[in-house]
């Protein structure tokens, strides 16, 4: 039952703007604080060990997101079909969905942690990385998946948190979690000489803390969404909603992420000061989208709650609101970044040629990064209704066969750099305009009268 001390937010009612606002900034800060986890990894070998490590430990991002991926959609087809059913005050439906889920990610980060470990080479070969990279990339990949349940954990237990409106408490362990991965870094880099291995180790146990803190926190709850080891089993109607939902969503961020892994290969094959900079670029530009990514990750919650009470107009409004703040946010901050390109890349390597490819990257592809807010809110947005297959095919077609068409005639017909790096908002512009138009005429709300988040 619902304590009068519950921790949840019911964001069928209130404010729309205020109820999003809150609802994101715990998202945005425990983002930020998770970003901290590859950031820090990558700031440490970047200026205490060498460029090589630093493009060895910014690559292989690419190559964990191809398999974890994957996993990332399956929370999310979970936090819709708990978000739905809390909406809807369905609390027996809601218990099976979150020990089902929970059950699931234990099995499948298992798979997980064995292909990623096996698959870590050919990923590597695939890129093009470097001779000089590789042996480096290859440690810290390895090590990663061999901890992979403990990210896996934390992310499911925290998507069963926002679920049901508590952002909060993913974002107290995400800066216990992040704080510990700091201290980590520099005794196993400075103190043990680890290197890229003892990065990857701090990460690999912060991440088990994290998991950890949010097991404990649903074992311990007498809320509807507590855990209870005997509950612990796989309801069918609850993992084939949890599939139908998340499998798209998941097929969809391992496909483009693995489309990622050859536009990786197209920027390290102009060598490892270039993947050092691309590195650095990314790192930077995943903290530049992060309101976005934490307003659409509101919205899907908002969404699936609002449509398990049958609110078609609050989600109309949502959407709307939520794409004019999504913008506003996301170029207040990419104006600073345009500005301060050089200096912040410096913070990862000091090496000219990586100050020099970093800052190209970055004021190249900060220009486009609103972009994004339209196609990832109204993505999110559909989601939530349970529509995860159209944002699928249309991501797919953009940021994979559009992407990698787009990048294939670049680098056939000319050696610079710079058309390939306009990669990524090549795909972010036929993205939006495809999946604005979808949005518009899919009938989503249909959806909803039509009973199909019903237990």
């Amino acid at each position: 039952m619902r304590t009068g001390q519950s921790k949840t937010k019911d964001m069928t009612q209130g404010p729309i703007v205020k109820e999003l606002i809150l609802f994101s900034l715990p998202l945005l800060l425990g983002n930020i604080f998770q970003q901290f986890y590859s950031t820090v990894d990558s700031i440490v070998v970047g200026n205490f060990v060498s460029a090589e490590a630093l493009a060895a430990v910014t690559m292989t991002s690419v190559a964990v997101n191809t398999l974890v991926g994957l996993f990332v959609g399956m929370s999310t087809g979970a936090s819709v079909v708990i978000s739905q059913r809390f909406g809807a005050k369905d609390d027996a439906g809601l218990r099976k969905a979150v020990h089902t889920s929970l059950l699931a990610t234990f099995i499948l980060g298992l798979f997980m942690m064995t292909v990623g470990y096996a698959a870590t080479p050919a990923l590597l070969r695939i890129m093009q990385t470097p001779e000089d990279v590789f042996p480096l990339a290859q440690t810290y990949l390895r090590i990663y998946f061999l901890g992979i349940e403990g990210l896996m954990f934390y992310n499911m237990t925290s998507a069963v948190l926002r679920a049901v409106g508590d952002s909060r408490r993913p974002l107290y362990f995400l800066i216990v979690t992040s704080l510990l991965n700091v201290v980590l870094d520099l005794v196993f880099v400075l103190v043990f000489r680890q290197g890229v291995a003892g990065v990857a180790c701090a990460t690999v146990i912060a991440q088990f803390v994290s998991a950890a803190l949010g097991m404990a926190v649903l074992m311990r709850s007498r809320e509807n969404y507590g855990v209870r080891l005997r509950e612990l089993k796989i309801d069918p109607a609850s993992l084939y909603k949890i599939i139908y939902i998340g499998l798209p969503a998941g097929l969809q961020m391992a496909i483009i992420s693995f489309s990622n892994v050859f536009v990786q290969g197209y920027i390290n094959a102009f060598g490892s000061e270039s993947a050092a900079g691309w590195g650095a670029y990314g790192r930077v530009d995943a903290f530049v989208m992060l309101p976005l990514q934490s307003i659409a990750l509101a919205v899907t919650t908002f969404t699936g709650q609002n449509a398990g009470a049958g609110n078609v107009e609050r989600i109309r409004q949502g959407v709307r609101k939520s794409i004019l703040l999504g913008i506003t946010l996301t170029y207040a901050i990419c104006i600073a970044e345009f500005i301060a390109a050089p200096t912040i890349v410096s913070w990862f390597n000091s090496k000219p040629e990586v100050i020099h490819y970093g800052s190209l990257f970055i004021r190249l592809n900060c220009l486009f990064d609103g972009l994004c807010t339209s196609n990832q809110i109204h993505a999110s947005a559909l989601r939530g209704v349970g529509d995860a297959k159209a944002p699928m095919y249309i991501m797919i077609f953009s940021f994979v066969i559009f992407r990698q068409i787009y990048l294939f005639v670049c680098s056939h017909v000319t050696d610079s750099i710079v058309p390939i790096s306009l990669g990524y908002p090549m795909g972010w512009i036929v993205c939006t305009l495809i999946m604005g138009v979808y949005y518009r005429r899919s009938h989503w709300e249909r959806r909803i009268g039509k009973g199909i988040m019903a237990s």
